[in-house]
């Protein structure tokens, strides 16, 4: 009734070319001196869309769709720490929710800064019910620096903490990187200013440690003389605070005396993860201690999703009750600081193993995630789309300031140049030589640079010669991809590069986010078996060089090649789709077989004997990298078919089945024994990816000359260790235990 009302009276208004704002009022915020909360929920999970609610006088509740735009959208996601609204749903998509319905009618510009600006019917006013709640799809990107209630609880207030850093006291810690000794100094509205240290207790020092990027506190060295000036006061943290700013503490008022009679400014000594040491035999022995916790999958040093080792396997943590605490234990588990971020809904990427916790409810003071309370999964528990990640505070080494790009039409490319000093200690911009330049190297080029994954790694960049440096100052780098800096991976000791001229020095195209490619291994392992193929079944293979050697020596089309045959089934667990490197206008197409190959080789099969030496090998060309089947609540995207796209969607797979042509190993040659089967997704890492460890699938491999059985299937990066140490000794140990 009431809208049928508003209706009216819009109408009659607008006969008069009038708008008169019946229903709407601008709404208030619910509390001036806090932000209005904000959060997704609803399914299918995740982090980036979901069913809008507000936090509104205690409790949570829901906005009604009618009226609801784009703009609306826009504010939300920026309210959200996205940089802007993709879509927007209505009808409760992600499901009813509860309790109130807060918000009816909200008429948005799209320029707010919170919701609480945009007109409505007021708090509470709305005739809908949750069949109407709306919700927002949000463009999978941040907004840079954004902090917001699921991080560190936004901690606002008239005295916010803005920064913490330490004031090295003796002038040589000063150069050192990273500063891990000195007095507390805290950023807030005022400016800068110190803390007393009356009652100040080794817990402060270790939340202090811990924002920092530091896992552990120690005591600092005696007898500093400091002339100080305090501002705060009365510091008493437990212990387990992810920020200063979440402890009790006391401002002075302006311009009040000291409120530190006999005290001094409270200094700390932090003690830095092995990553970060510069004792390398301390570092050595650390790095080897922590072997039962991961993070994989992020972008960035210490970010990632959680993954833990039972039983010699790895595998992933559920996100039901994930908070800041038990992130926090892992980040300093692995020689971190204390959380910045507790991720649920699978943001990092979703694992393919097994998950072995659920429920984990960390105090913060634990040494190990296994020493946490948590629940064990059952299959109804947790999906992998609930895999939990974290990013960790991790201490300011000052190595993106040792390396920038230009040149590029973003930010995210461009030609590399790096900082080198002379013996005189002066400091000059230099170039990369491209020669040998690959994805690897890019890939620590961009996580220097802050920048997230390498999308390219380019080793000529003519087209972005914008800049006045033309020196070569380093060639010949190598890296294994995990180093934190381009200085710690190999490279000519003096500048070697035939390419000389700056046209052809290195380039990095960078990404917020990349593709995971991941085999099903246990298929593999169900769907192996034997065929006698006959010659002359084989033309199309022959062509595409599917056959081992001495197929050219055969007598064709008489007699038949023996060929080991399995199906492959290539998930996308990242967060970007995977795509050909090539643009269609170079695909390759083959008359053969009818068919374009967008990649010359995709995947590598081997077989492997007890040293690693090669008896067999097959490759296979991406024909046809498509969609053919994903999980629930994502669409395909690609389809070969008619020449179209090639690609695998972030959530789907691509299944090679075992009839398809070249998708086995001929064998014809190899004689019966134990073998390694090998599959290498990827192999030339022509297309970049989050991790490149996961590539790799392994089987051990008995042939006896007539059938052939494939035991303990699973990806290079699955097991432990030790585990893989026991798998590779399986062909020669096991030579004589089958019959």
């Amino acid at each position: 009734m009431e809208k049928s009302r508003c209706t009216q009276q819009l109408a009659f208004n607008l006969l008069f070319g009038l708008w008169f704002t019946c229903c709407l009022a601008q709404t208030t915020p619910s509390n001036t001196n806090e932000r209005l909360k904000v959060r997704l929920a609803g399914y299918p999970r995740k982090h980036n869309e979901g069913r809008v609610e507000l936090f509104y006088k205690g409790e949570w509740g829901t906005i009604c769709d009618d009226d609801f735009s784009i703009s609306n959208a826009n504010v939300l996601c920026r309210q959200l720490g996205f940089v802007s609204a993709t879509g927007w749903t209505h009808s409760a998509k992600y499901g009813k929710g509860q309790g109130k319905i807060w918000l009816d009618n909200v008429l948005c510009n799209g320029g707010e800064k919170s919701i609480d600006s945009c007109k409505s019917r007021g708090w509470g006013n709305s005739d809908c019910t949750h069949d109407e709640d709306a919700g927002v799809v949000c463009k999978d990107e941040r907004i840079p620096g954004f902090v917001d209630s699921n991080v560190i609880d936004a901690f606002v207030d008239e005295n916010k903490i803005e920064e913490v850093r330490l004031r090295p006291v003796v002038a040589m810690a000063k150069k050192r990187l990273p500063i891990t000794e000195g007095v507390v100094e805290v950023k807030h509205k005022d400016g800068w200013a110190q803390i007393c240290d009356l009652g100040w207790t080794i817990k402060n020092t270790r939340v202090v440690c811990g924002m920092l990027g530091f896992p552990h506190e120690k005591k600092p060295s005696p007898n500093y003389s400091i002339k100080s000036y305090f501002h705060v006061h009365s510091v008493a943290c437990t212990g387990t605070e992810v920020h200063l700013a979440a402890c009790p503490l006391e401002f002075s008022k302006r311009n009040a005396t000291s409120s530190c009679e006999g005290g001094m400014a409270a200094v700390v000594s932090c003690m830095p993860g092995p990553q970060f040491m510069q004792n390398s035999g301390l570092k050595k022995k650390l790095k080897t201690s922590v072997n039962n916790v991961r993070l994989k999958g992020g972008a960035r040093l210490g970010e990632g999703r959680v993954e833990v080792l039972k039983d010699n396997e790895w595998g992933t943590v559920c996100d039901d009750r994930w908070s800041l605490q038990s992130a926090s234990v892992v980040c300093r588990e692995l020689g971190f600081g204390s959380a910045k971020e507790a991720l649920t809904g699978a943001r990092m990427g979703q694992g393919m193993g097994p998950i072995y916790m659920n429920e984990v409810k960390c105090l913060g003071q634990e040494k190990s995630i296994w020493n946490c309370p948590f629940k064990n999964i059952t299959s109804e528990d947790c999906q992998h789309m609930e895999d939990a990640a974290v990013r960790c505070s991790v201490p300011y080494m000052g190595l993106e300031s040792l390396i920038r790009i230009t040149g590029g039409r973003t930010r995210y490319e461009g030609r590399l140049e790096v900082l080198s000093s002379d013996s005189n200690g002066t400091q000059s911009w230099g170039l990369i030589c491209g020669e040998s330049w690959s994805t690897k190297e890019a890939m620590v080029a961009c996580r220097q640079l802050g920048l997230g994954y390498a999308n390219q790694g380019l080793q000529e960049t003519w087209y972005w010669d914008s800049s006045n440096v033309t020196e070569m100052i380093m060639s010949g780098v190598k890296c294994t991809g995990n180093e934190m800096s381009l200085s710690q991976c190999q490279h000519h000791k003096t500048v070697s590069c035939q390419k000389s001229a700056a046209k052809f020095a290195a380039g990095v195209i960078c990404s917020d986010t990349a593709s995971d490619l991941i085999l099903n291994a246990p298929l593999v392992q169900q769907t192996v078996y034997i065929e006698d193929r006959p010659l002359h079944m084989l033309y199309c293979a022959a062509e595409e060089d599917c056959l081992s050697k001495s197929a050219a020596k055969a007598n064709w089309p008489y007699g038949h090649r023996r060929l080991l045959r399995f199906s492959s089934q290539i998930h996308n667990i990242g967060r970007a789709d995977f795509k050909p490197k090539a643009g269609r206008h170079s695909w390759v197409w083959h008359a053969c077989h009818g068919h374009y190959h967008s990649m010359d080789i995709f995947t590598h099969y081997d077989l492997l004997n007890a040293n690693g030496s090669k008896v067999a090998e097959g490759h296979k060309a991406s024909f046809c990298l498509e969609d053919t089947d994903c999980q629930e609540g994502v669409s395909k995207r690609y389809e070969c078919a008619n020449f179209g796209d090639q690609g695998i969607t972030v959530g789907c797979w691509d299944l090679y089945r075992h009839d398809i042509d070249c998708q086995w190993i001929d064998i014809t040659d190899v004689k019966p024994g134990n073998y390694i089967l090998q599959i290498v997704i990827n192999p030339n890492h022509e297309v970049a990816e989050s991790d490149f460890t996961n590539n790799a699938m392994k089987c051990n491999c008995k042939y006896d000359g007539h059938r052939i059985w494939l035991h303990n299937c699973h990806v290079g990066d699955a097991f432990s260790e030790e585990a893989e140490r026991r798998f590779e000794k399986y062909p020669g140990q096991l030579n004589n235990q089958v019959s």
